[in-house]
C-alpha cells in the first residue's frame, strides 16, 4: 500500500531504527516510546489489522508471537515485557497495518 508508513519503512523509503528482520517481519524501536523498551513488531505484507487475518497468515502470526520472548531477552527485558495489538480506529490504532507493540522496563505503567 503506497500510502502506508509501515509499507514504505519494510520498503526503505522511510528510516526506522531496525532491531531485526527476516523474510516474514521487521521490528523496529517506536519513535514515541511509552516505556524504555518500545518495539513494533510488523509484518512485511500488508495487513491492516487483527480483523484481515485469514487462515493462511497462522504461521507468520505464530511467528511474530513466538518471536516476542527473543526480542524481550535481547532488549534486556528479564523480568517480562507487554504485548498489545490495537485493533480498528475505536481500539487505538493509528497505523493500520498490523503491528505488535513490545514493552518493557523499570518504566513501564500499569493500566
Amino acid at each position: 500500500m503506497s500510502d502506508c508508513l509501515f509499507c514504505k519503512i519494510i520498503a526503505g523509503e522511510v528510516p526506522a531504527d531496525k532491531v531485526y528482520e527476516d523474510e516474514r517481519v521487521v521490528v523496529f524501536k517506536d519513535i514515541n516510546p511509552k516505556a524504555r523498551v518500545h518495539l513494533l513488531v510488523i509484518p512485511r505484507i500488508h495487513l491492516a489489522s487483527l480483523e484481515d487475518l485469514e487462515p493462511e497468515h497462522d504461521e507468520l502470526v505464530g511467528h511474530m508471537i513466538r518471536l516476542l520472548p527473543k526480542l524481550a531477552r535481547e532488549q534486556g527485558l528479564e523480568q517480562g515485557f507487554r504485548t498489545i495489538i490495537n485493533t480498528g480506529k475505536g481500539g487505538g490504532q493509528i497505523i493500520f497495518h498490523l503491528h505488535i507493540h513490545l514493552l518493557g522496563g523499570p518504566d513501564l505503567r500499569g493500566f
